[in-house]
């Protein structure tokens, strides 16, 4: 295998189309383009993602990005050592655009082409400024998915707890919508509750002391929905509520993950460890503050990755690819998209009626 690596990497498995250029060379990775292009405007009106405009718009800027990212990178498509694509969890209407054109410049340039897994490339994407010794615990929160996983390595996952209802990404989102923030919901709640009381409004903290490390937040949301009926349009109580219901998300993450550490140790033998949280969630400063001070007190490192790199993102995707590369060297044409696409294949699926915690 060559020593240095230059690798394209693409992302279109939501609402963000996205590639860059990632060069693997002297033993680690650098990011020379990301490029990403937010639909916010295509899908603020409607509060929320509309797959089939997602898709459409990807399929207009995706060779515009694509063009963008070697511009910017200073790389010739000729040069390039392998191309990798995010083949899910997503949007398989979203996921095709991407992993089709991903697949078409593998072929006609007769390049390796890598069929990347968005959840690895969150979980692998802290590599990308640091280097990082496996194992170590980490905590995925995004719009799709919230998880606790021992990353032993790559490909080598163990799901220890995850979200039995709503993701917590999502959770922000409905809540927003809720109190009519604005889209996109999650950064806009972040903002609105730095005006709020975060003490004013008792929410619940659904499943708190059961269930090990899992997590639900769907009642949580519900309580939210009952107080906002209550309050109506009074502006300053819909700012007391936005900061009650990021403190209550932020009293759960703090005892849920003080479990999962618990339990990382438990099943690995390791004391001292590296905590990784990664997804579009990682970049809520309150959330990184507390989990930071969590960390310090449970002898163990935070590594947050910048903000950048917290949501959806290629320079991720390009990562996992040379990583899969690296250790598989597989070439993956046959692959198609997937909605969904667990990292720990042997995880019970957690969600649906009749759940017992």
């Amino acid at each position: 295998m060559k020593k240095k690596l230059t690798f394209l990497g693409i992302e279109t498995s939501c609402d963000e189309t996205a590639a860059s250029i990632v060069i693997y060379d002297n033993k680690k990775p650098h990011v020379i383009s990301n490029i990403i292009s937010s639909q916010i405007k295509e899908h603020k009106r409607f509060g929320g993602v509309v797959p089939e405009l997602a898709a459409r718009s990807h399929m207009q800027n995706i060779d515009f990005i694509i063009n963008e990212a070697l511009r910017k990178g200073g790389v010739h498509l000729k040069n390039i050592d392998g191309i990798a694509a995010t083949a899910g969890p997503g949007l398989t209407v979203c996921l095709n655009v991407g992993l089709n054109i991903g697949k078409s410049l593998a072929a006609f340039l007769e390049k390796p082409f890598i069929a990347v897994n968005h959840l690895e490339g969150h979980a692998l994407s802290p590599g990308l400024e640091k280097k990082i010794k496996f194992p170590y615990l980490l905590l995925l929160i995004s719009g799709g998915h919230s998880q606790y996983i021992i990353v032993k390595g790559v490909g080598r996952y163990k799901q220890i707890g995850t979200t039995i209802d709503d993701a917590l990404g999502e959770a922000f989102d409905k809540t927003a919508k809720i109190l009519d923030l604005g889209y996109p919901g999650g950064p806009n709640l972040e903002i609105k509750a730095k005006k709020g009381d975060e003490n004013f409004f008792i929410l619940p903290r659904p499943i708190l002391n059961r269930g090990g490390c899992n997590l639900s937040f769907a009642g949580l949301k519900t309580a939210v929905l009952r107080e906002a009926q209550k309050i109506k349009k009074d502006k300053r109580l819909k700012l007391n509520l936005a900061a009650s219901f990021q403190k209550t998300v932020i009293d759960i993450l703090k005892k849920k993950t003080s479990v999962a550490i618990e339990q990382f140790r438990d099943l690995t033998k390791k004391n001292s460890a590296d905590l990784i949280v990664a997804g579009g969630v990682a970049a809520n400063e309150k959330i990184k503050e507390a989990l930071s001070e969590l960390c310090r007190n449970k002898k163990i490192n935070p590594i947050f990755p910048s903000k950048e790199f917290c949501g959806d993102n290629a320079a991720m995707i390009a990562w996992a690819g040379i990583q899969n590369f690296k250790f598989r060297k597989g070439n993956q044409l046959n692959v198609t998209a997937k909605s969904r696409w667990p990292l720990d294949s042997k995880a019970p699926f957690m969600k649906g009626p009749g759940l017992k915690i």
